[in-house]
């Protein structure tokens, strides 16, 4: 498969460009103040308690295609939150992933847990794009951006009241990442680049992240025992998606992720 990160970065910025001549930044911070007041998102990864589970909302992927057919994202999320997930996490690429800025939205408006904002985020306009949607966290992947941009964007999501997940793959950025002193930190265990994935990847890196940083694990989660392996590693807060999206019974698969029997 071709450089799929690159493809996609490349999309982005048209859209970028696009989307402010539509709507022009002034535009969007007069909005601001009408945006619901931020959830700690962090506050819900470091709860006590089971597993942390940030559970996706997600309809496809470029290395999978349509993931549900059957997509209402309200739905989903509502039935995340009943089974226990600590936070939601929303698809908003329409390109590659099908998905919409309105379904983060929605979801929003429909639960009451912090929600993030799943995309590929190069410039500010974006952030400020997530937060009048209502997004409480916003994900930032460090192969994305440079130093300079990731520092930029990092400290505009806090001065907007959000958190922001940074995510990584290549080992390289982890020293840039934790210069920030983030309070999250997410790796991804598919490659952005090739798409597959390898659960021992975020085990490798969490060991070099500070006790007082929450990691993230994300990707390539399908079963209880993949949960035990992260936990028996000292991983405490998992991104989910696709797995989860399969199911039947999105709730009841969530319980057994988590290691709970559904009420």
């Amino acid at each position: 498969m071709a450089d799929i990160l690159e493809q996609i970065m490349a999309r982005k910025r048209d859209e970028i460009v696009a989307a402010k001549a539509a709507r022009p930044e002034s535009e969007l911070k007069a909005r601001l103040a009408a945006a619901p007041p931020p959830r700690d998102f962090v506050a819900a990864l470091r709860a006590p308690g089971p597993v942390r589970v940030i559970a996706e909302v997600k309809k496809a992927s470029p290395s999978a295609g349509v993931i549900r057919p059957d997509f209402d994202p309200v739905r989903i999320a509502r039935e995340y939150e009943r089974a226990g997930a600590a936070c939601l996490s929303v698809l908003t690429d329409e390109h590659f992933f099908q998905g919409r800025l309105e379904y983060l939205t929605a979801v929003r408006q429909a639960t009451s847990i912090p929600v993030l904002r799943k995309d590929f985020l190069l410039d500010c306009y974006q952030v400020l794009e997530a937060r009048v949607a209502g997004a409480d966290c916003v994900l930032l992947i460090a192969e994305c951006l440079d130093d300079c941009r990731l520092r930029e964007l990092y400290f505009y999501t806090s001065e907007l009241g959000m958190a922001a997940l940074i995510e990584l793959y290549d080992e390289q950025n982890l020293d840039r990442v934790l210069k920030l002193e983030p309070e999250l930190v997410g790796v991804n265990n598919r490659n952005l680049r090739s798409f597959q994935t390898d659960l021992a990847h975020s085990i490798e890196l969490s060991r070099r992240v500070p006790g007082e940083c929450v990691f993230v694990s994300e990707s390539g989660i399908h079963t209880r025992a993949d949960v035990a392996r992260l936990e028996q590693a000292g991983i405490r807060a998992i991104l989910v998606g696709e797995s989860l999206m399969r199911s039947s019974d999105i709730g009841a698969s969530l319980h057994e992720l988590i290691g709970e029997s559904p009420a």
